[in-house]
């Protein structure tokens, strides 16, 4: 059996190959586009029904959809500190603004933290006179620390 980042390589090739977008497979599997990315790329656990129609619309074997329905080991950096431009600036931005989200969150809300797992996102281009921007929208739920 494949393990859940060979099938995520598989996907990523066959992307490639057929031309089918991250948009079009999230129609497909019915799905929000952020969930259905990280879980084709083996962040999270799809169902049979989720995994066979990515897999038909990218022309991959029952392997990959095999793959995509285990549960996973979550995480997706080989690294401390990354080394892709784009995913290290998402951590430069949490290593400069990290202090100030966290005083906010317990300015706001009190003692607790923001849900990676109740959780959706959403990334998109909006377009500016200066330059196109980047918006990328985290959206946890707030869980106060129980003591």
């Amino acid at each position: 059996m494949l393990t859940k980042k060979e099938a995520a390589e598989a996907v990523r090739n066959a992307k490639v190959v057929t031309g089918v977008t991250w948009a079009q497979l999230a129609e497909a599997v019915g799905r929000p586009l952020a969930w259905t990315t990280a879980a084709l790329l083996g962040q999270h656990p799809m169902s049979k029904e989720e995994a066979g129609a990515a897999t038909a619309l990218l022309e991959l074997g029952e392997d990959v959809a095999l793959a995509l329905q285990t549960q996973p080991t979550r995480g997706a950096l080989d690294a401390a500190v990354p080394v892709d431009p784009t995913i290290y600036r998402l951590y430069e931005v949490i290593q400069v603004y990290g202090p100030t989200i966290k005083e906010l969150i317990h300015e706001q809300c009190g003692d607790g933290i923001m849900s990676a797992i109740n959780f959706r996102l959403d990334v998109r281009r909006v377009p500016d006179p200066g330059g196109d921007r980047v918006v990328i929208t985290l959206d946890g739920k707030y869980l106060p620390y129980q003591w």
